[in-house]
Order: C-alpha cells, then structure tokens, then sequence
C-alpha cells in the first residue's frame, strides 16, 4: 500500500510500529482484514470524535496519509467496538459516534430508480442500496434523524448537516404495509426515514 507517507510518520515508536506493519503486511489495494484475527489486544488511546477527527493520547494527529493509513485496517466487530486489526494484533479505538462522515452527495435517476452515492471524508466511495444499507439514527439533541451508510468491515459513515438536507429534499413518500413513511430509495431499496406526516 503506497499512502506517501514517508517522512510523516510520528516520532512516537508505538504509531510508528504500528504504521510500518501495516504498510509491511498490506497489498497494493485494501489490506486483507477478514483474514486478520490476531488474539493480542491493546489500548494506545486512539479515539475517533464525532467531527471526524483523529486522536492519540488526546492530540490530533494532523497527517491525512496516516488517518487513512490507520483507517484502511480499521473494524467493527460483533461487540460493537471498533479495532485496527493488524496480523499481530488488534489496537483499540474509541468512536464517539461514527468513524467517518458522509461529506459529498451524488444522485441520479429519480423515486425507486434513484442511485445515492457518496464520498466520505477519507475518500471513500459510498452507493447505498441492499448490500450497503442505511440506517437512521437520532440526533439526541433535536430529535431529527441522522442517516449512517454501511461501509466495509461493520464501519458506518454519518451524514454531515448539509449532505442531510440534501438528502431530506431528495426524499419520497411511500406507503410500507399500513404506513406511510417518508425515506430514501436507492438502487432499488427504500429506507424509511419518519413517517409521512412529520415532513408533510
């Protein structure tokens, strides 16, 4: 895996390590996560806040290449934590709320024939539909929905404030059995976002 991060890797010997054995054990394309089930865990202080932002032992770490570097191995597993899994071992991470943000939005086509992608703020490449569901949330805050896109390895990416509108003026009224529910189609599955009265 070539990220160009020579040169930036942390003087810390723990991210450092950490950094050269995935670069060491990954192909050209995304490393082999599902392969990957080491029995040795630690805890580094790595922590994802809610903006997106990256965290060792309460710094940012300031260096795109090595956020997505970190994130190519990052997993969430069946208790729901969230891991950088390298063939050794598997480093804890703490996720505020999703590891990474929807920031971009992209449709075509119109009602049950519309196609969403999106672009995460890592660059990743989002197409909702039935392999990569989304999921609705809700803002503790305001009550609204907040929208979350399956990704790879059990990992959701949150809509931000303006991809969330875009998507609400993008939204279809449908009836689902008995209800009528406001929601999203997208490569031919809808995904019900509140019933139609509260948007109408």
């Amino acid at each position: 895996m070539t990220l160009g991060i020579e040169g930036q890797i942390p003087a810390d010997p723990r991210l450092k390590g950490l950094a050269e054995l995935i670069q060491s054990s990954a192909s050209d394309r995304r490393p082999p996560l599902e392969t990957w089930n080491p029995s040795t865990m630690a805890d580094i202080g790595l922590e994802i806040t809610a903006d997106g932002d990256w965290h060792y032992q309460g710094s940012a770490i300031r260096r795109p290449a090595l956020v997505k570097l970190f994130a190519s191995i990052l997993r969430r597993e069946a208790d729901g934590k969230h891991y950088l899994v390298t063939p050794v071992e598997k480093v804890v991470v703490a996720v505020e709320d999703a590891p990474l943000l929807a920031v971009e939005l992209w449709s075509a086509g119109e009602g049950s024939a519309r196609a969403l992608s999106f672009r995460s703020n890592l660059d990743d490449l989002i197409e909702p539909g039935p392999d990569h569901p989304i999921r609705f949330g809700q803002d503790k805050m305001t009550g609204a929905p907040k929208p979350y896109f399956a990704l790879r390895h059990g990992l959701e990416a949150l809509a931000t404030r303006a991809v969330y509108l875009e998507l609400v003026d993008l939204g279809d009224v449908e009836t689902v059995g008995a209800e009528r529910l406001f929601g999203l189609w997208s490569r031919g599955q809808f995904f019900p976002m509140a019933p139609a009265e509260a948007v109408e």
